[in-house]
Parts: structure tokens; sequence; C-alpha cells
């Protein structure tokens, strides 16, 4: 399906969450405060993994896996907007889950294509998948990718209009900024390959677009989480015998912030109601809030650690784990940089004048 802007917001895009979304919320907030606490995200740092298989586990007796997957095949058959909500909750805990790249751009481009073979044991979260993409900064020959979300069972190879499903490729991990989100360079000579599609071009698109989409509520959770932590210590760290939170300059300060992290909610959820109801204004939801969304949570982010003051700047505190992951996020599926230009495309700018 070929999504083309709209010029105006259809009238049947609600913002409020329903009851589906609110429940499904705190039970993925209640698995995370126990299966992924700070002291075993940080271990990851440390080389101990510890939190990502128990963490899939509890993910997989919730169903989460299979949310986006038809209820024929095995999943749930719900929406980007419950997608969005699982998202927000892994962004406000900073935790390492194949939720995005599997559950959510694998699964939408093999639904996209109607695949019967490989999403069964996506649903049920017996395999994950990724989707390998070539490096842009620097190649090491024609067989040289980069996945995101690794380890993965089946690794899925756009080439050209085709894509295949990939087994048994050589992978080499690299080094990540944020450790709960692995990269890895995969050496395709030897891999086993099957031909999913001879025209999967527009599905490959469409999880691209779903993902950058969704994404951008793991950034408004990583935000919030930061705006609400903060507030929270301001209320009780003390200077010169009063209370931090009550010295006006902070006050204007969280209070731009605020205002910052609920537009970039706003932005976040009409994108992910867009792309529930397959509407044409999903390119143009998704650009605006791939661009606002990424930029809000670097800045919640970086004020935390700040006014957290030597409290956050320390390794136990998991500003820091917040910190990464909003940098991280800001150029996985595109830079703010990017989706301003992609934008600008959509809306029909002009071009920017040299000079």
């Amino acid at each position: 399906m070929t999504l083309s802007p709209s010029s105006a917001a259809p009238a049947d895009v609600s913002l409020l969450p329903d009851d589906v979304e609110t429940d499904l919320r705190a039970s993925v907030r209640k698995v995370l405060e126990k299966r992924a606490p700070t002291d075993r995200v940080n271990a990851l740092y440390d080389g101990t993994d510890d939190v990502t298989g128990p963490l899939w586990s509890a993910f997989v007796e919730l169903g989460l896996p299979g949310l986006l997957v038809p209820e024929s095949l095995g999943g749930a058959g719900a929406s980007a907007r419950e997608a969005a909500a699982v998202l927000e909750e892994l962004g406000r805990a900073a935790a390492p889950s194949p939720f995005l790249t599997s559950s959510v751009i694998a699964t939408t481009v093999l639904v996209a294509l109607g695949d019967t073979t490989i999403l069964p044991a996506l649903a049920s979260g017996e395999q994950t998948a990724a989707l390998l993409v070539r490096p842009t900064a620097r190649q090491h020959g024609p067989t040289a990718l980069t996945a995101v979300g690794l380890p993965a069972d089946v690794l899925l190879l756009p080439e050209g209009d085709a894509l295949y499903a990939v087994r048994g490729a050589t992978v080499t991990p690299v080094s990540s900024l944020d450790m709960t989100r692995p990269l890895a360079e995969v050496d395709l000579d030897g891999a086993e390959r099957t031909l999913v599609s001879a025209d999967a071009a527009a599905a490959v698109d469409a999880g691209l677009l779903t993902g950058a989409g969704l994404l951008a509520s793991e950034q408004v959770g990583v935000a919030r989480w930061a705006l609400e932590t903060t507030i929270a210590y301001l209320k009780e760290r003390r200077q010169f015998g009063r209370v931090v939170g009550g010295f006006q300059a902070l006050k204007h300060r969280l209070a731009d912030l605020y205002a910052e992290v609920e537009q970039a909610d706003a932005a976040a959820r009409y994108a992910a109601a867009t792309l529930a109801l397959g509407d044409a204004d999903a390119p143009v939801a998704v650009a605006v809030a791939g661009s606002f969304c990424a930029e809000a949570a670097v800045h919640a982010a970086e004020e935390a650690i700040q006014l957290h003051g030597g409290l956050g700047m320390t390794w136990e505190h998991p500003a820091h784990l917040h910190l990464k992951r909003a940098k991280a996020d800001a150029i996985l599926l595109g830079s703010p940089e990017a989706h301003r230009a992609a934008l600008g495309v959509l809306v029909d700018l002009p071009a920017p004048t040299a000079g």
C-alpha cells in the first residue's frame, strides 16, 4: 500500500488512549519494573546480560511479539497504537528488547507481503527477525551490512526490489553508544538465502515508515521519564535551606520542558493513530514526529542529568541510560534533519536557496 500525504487530518483520529492501551501500558510497565531494573540494565555495559532474555520471555507471556500479526497467523491483530504504548514504556525503562526491530519493523514488512512462513514464529516469540541495511559511512565489501536488534534468528535482506530471508550469516558485534540496542556487522558469505518476495520494495518502505513513526513513542517515553524523575528530585533536593524546585528559574525551565514533552507526545500519538488507520497523512505525521520527538528526548535527558547535579553524573543513576537511548534513537531510523528534509518534500516546501 502506498501512502501519500493529505491536505487535512481525518476527523476520526483521536489522540486519547482507550482502555486497551491503558491496560496494556500498565501491564508492560509492571513487567519492566520487575525484569529490567537499573542495575541489570547497567550490567550490559560490563558485558553481563541477564535482562534481555528474561524480559523477552515475559513479553512472550503477554503476547507482545505478535501484537501486529493478524489473528489468522497466531497474532493479536492489534494496531500501531497498541505497539506505540509498548514502545513508550520501553523508552521509560531504557530497556533492551527486540520489540521494535522484530515485532514492529520486520513484522510489518512480512505482514505487508502476506508471508505465512516466517510470521507464525515471530508471532509466538519463538524467533525474532531484523532488517539488514547497508552502512552509509563505510563499506567493507559487497556482503558487509549492519543490523540492529541482534541476535536475531532470521535476517531480512533487501536487494533491489526483492527481499530474502537469511540464516547462518556471520555476525560481528560492533561498539554501540546504547548497549541496550546492539549493533553488528553481518557477512553473508556462506549464509543460506530464501526468497521471500521478488517485489518487496513497498513492504520494506512500509516497515521503515511504521518503525520510524513508532520509534517516536519510545522517544516520548524517554522524555517523559526524564521530566517526571527530575521534577520528583527537585521537590526533595534542598540548597541554601530551600527546596531547589522552588527557585523561579527552575520552575520556568521545567515548564518549558513540560510543554515540549507534551507536544512530542501529541506528535507521536498522531503518527501512531494515522499508521493504525492506514491514513494518507501517515508519512507527514511520521516526519513531524521523527523530527520533533528525537530532539525532545535528547533535550529532556540532558536536562535530567544537569538538574540532578552530581547524582545525575553517577553510573548508578539511570539518567545516563536514557541519554544514550535518546542519542541512539535520534539517528536509528533517520535523523531529525533527515525527517525535516522528507517533510519539506511531502508538503511541497521550496528547496532552500544558497547564500
